[in-house]
C-alpha cells in the first residue's frame, strides 16, 4: 500500500472520529414540534444528557437526566456505545499515527509498523460499528415510541380550532376511515418526531 493511501486512510478516520465528537454533544437527537400561532409554538429537543423545552420566543427550558438508573435501558447502552466509540477511535488514532510509515519514531521496522496499521484499521472499525449501533438503535426507538398509541413523551398533542364547519368534518370524515389509523387527526403534521 503506498503512503499516499495511508495517509488519506488515517485522515478519512480522523474525520469520522470528528463526527463522532459533534453527534455526541449535539442537543438535536430527538426533536418534537408544534408550530400554532406566535404564542403556542412548541419544540423539545433531546439528546443522550438533558431535554429541553423552547417557545416561539426563543426562551428555553433544559433538564439534565436525573439519575443514569431512572433511564432506559436504550439510552444507557447508547451511552456507552457512542463513548466506546470515541474511546475507540482515539486509541486507533493515536496507533495510527504511529503506524504510517511518513512518520518515524525510534527505529521501527517496517512489519511493526504494518501491525500497528493495521490494529489502528481495526479499531476504527469498531468505533463507527459502535457509533452506527447507537446511532441507528436511538433512531429505532424514537420511531417505535412515536408510534405507540399509548407512549406519551415527547409527542406533542394537536388539537385544530373549535369552529368548524359541519359539512366540512362530514366531507373530511370518510377519508379518515379509509386510512384505518385511529390516531388521524390527533397530530398535526409538524409534531411528527
Amino acid at each position: 500500500m503506498s503512503v499516499a493511501m495511508e495517509t488519506f486512510g488515517f485522515f478519512m478516520a480522523a474525520l469520522g472520529l470528528l463526527m463522532l465528537g459533534v453527534t455526541l454533544p449535539h442537543s438535536y437527537w430527538r426533536v418534537s414540534t408544534v408550530h400554532g400561532n406566535v404564542i403556542t409554538t412548541n419544540t423539545i429537543f433531546e439528546n443522550l444528557w438533558f431535554s429541553c423545552a423552547t417557545d416561539s420566543m426563543g426562551v428555553y427550558n433544559c433538564r439534565e437526566f436525573p439519575s443514569l438508573l431512572a433511564l432506559s435501558g436504550y439510552i444507557q447502552a447508547c451511552r456507552a456505545l457512542m463513548i466506546t466509540a470515541i474511546f475507540l477511535g482515539f486509541l486507533g488514532l493515536f496507533l495510527g499515527m504511529v503506524g504510517l510509515r511518513c512518520v518515524n519514531i525510534g527505529s521501527m521496522e517496517r512489519s511493526r509498523k504494518a501491525k500497528l496499521a493495521a490494529a489502528a484499521g481495526a479499531l476504527h472499525i469498531l468505533a463507527g460499528f459502535c457509533g452506527m449501533v447507537a446511532i441507528s438503535w436511538y433512531a429505532f426507538n424514537i420511531t417505535q415510541e412515536f408510534f405507540d398509541p399509548v407512549y406519551a413523551g415527547t409527542k406533542l398533542p394537536y388539537e385544530a380550532s373549535a369552529v368548524r364547519s359541519p359539512g366540512l368534518t362530514d366531507r373530511l370524515r370518510p377519508a379518515a376511515s379509509d386510512e384505518g389509523d385511529s390516531t388521524f387527526g390527533k397530530y398535526g403534521k409538524n409534531a411528527y418526531v
